[in-house]
């Protein structure tokens, strides 16, 4: 099959790696050059351009920008693909990405894939990324069900776990997982360096371990994909923040109160309940 990748980053590098194990003809387009020529060094593709009409020959196209641009690279797209092409793309928040798009095309596709590395890029392109991750696709009610089989039927040779839901519910379930923790850890690492005392600062600088590297990971990430997950998914982000700070109050008058026991109670809860989301 003839698949398209329009965005040779992390995922679309890792994904055209993927896709041609499995016998596809992998057509990739970037906005650089340099990109689409190690893109094809790195076996990401068999084809690479940074002209968009190299994909008029592809069956199904994977769009792998940066979730702002998104929707204007699609508006760009469209007149170069037939109406049978399906389109889908892979970014983190789907409601308004889903509702614009499906507007232009019947047979486009939201879908999320839930992997990724601290490094981005082509340089980082892997291949078995989405093995044993979730892949979440959200097809509304008439989405055509030739263009989901399709989607589904390659997913599911990439080995990710198949999800579906409307994009509203993803873009509050991922608010929780995904873009709340990118701001908790954002505002961990900046409440860090707000330390008067440099001398305690540079201590703590030193003493800084794995907990302090699991936690701040996600917050001193890339930058322009907070952004976007704060931008594009705004509502949603807002209130899962908004109930993060309660919960947080709540932690802070236990311990003015020196209620010890309810403190021990609240984190053997939440050891428990941890286990539903990472087992």
């Amino acid at each position: 099959m003839n698949i398209g990748i329009l965005g040779l980053g992390l995922i679309g590098g890792s994904l055209g790696l993927d896709l041609r194990s499995h016998g596809h003809h992998v057509l990739g387009v970037s906005r650089r050059e340099s990109t689409c020529t190690l893109a094809h060094a790195k076996g990401c593709v068999d084809e690479a351009s940074v002209d968009m009409k190299l994909l008029s020959a592809a069956e199904v196209v994977f769009i792998c920008t940066p979730l702002g641009l998104i929707i204007p690279t699609f508006a760009q797209l469209i007149a170069h693909l037939p109406e049978n092409t399906v389109v889908t793309d892979v970014g983190s928040v789907k409601t308004p990405i889903v509702k614009e798009l499906s507007s232009y095309r019947h047979n486009f596709l939201g879908g999320h894939p839930m992997a990724g590395k601290t490094d981005s890029g082509i340089e980082a392109a892997t291949l078995h990324l989405f093995a044993n991750k979730p892949y979440v696709l959200t097809p509304l009610a008439d989405t055509p069900t030739a263009a989901t089989s399709l989607v589904d039927k390659i997913v599911r040779e990439l080995g990710a776990i198949i999800y579906y839901c409307s994009p509203e519910d993803h873009d509050r379930a991922v608010s929780w997982i995904s873009h709340l923790p990118v701001m908790v850890s954002a505002a961990l690492i900046a409440a860090c360096m707000n330390e008067p005392d440099a001398n305690v600062l540079q201590l703590a600088q030193k003493f800084a371990s794995s907990g302090f590297r699991d936690t701040s990971r996600v917050g001193g990430g890339n930058a322009e994909l907070g952004v976007m997950m704060a931008r594009y998914n705004r509502s949603c982000l807002l209130h899962s923040l908004q109930q993060y700070r309660h919960n947080l109050d709540e932690l802070i008058h236990l311990i003015e109160l020196e209620d010890w026991t309810a403190i021990e109670q609240q984190l053997q809860s939440n050891h428990l309940a941890r286990l539903q989301f990472t087992d």
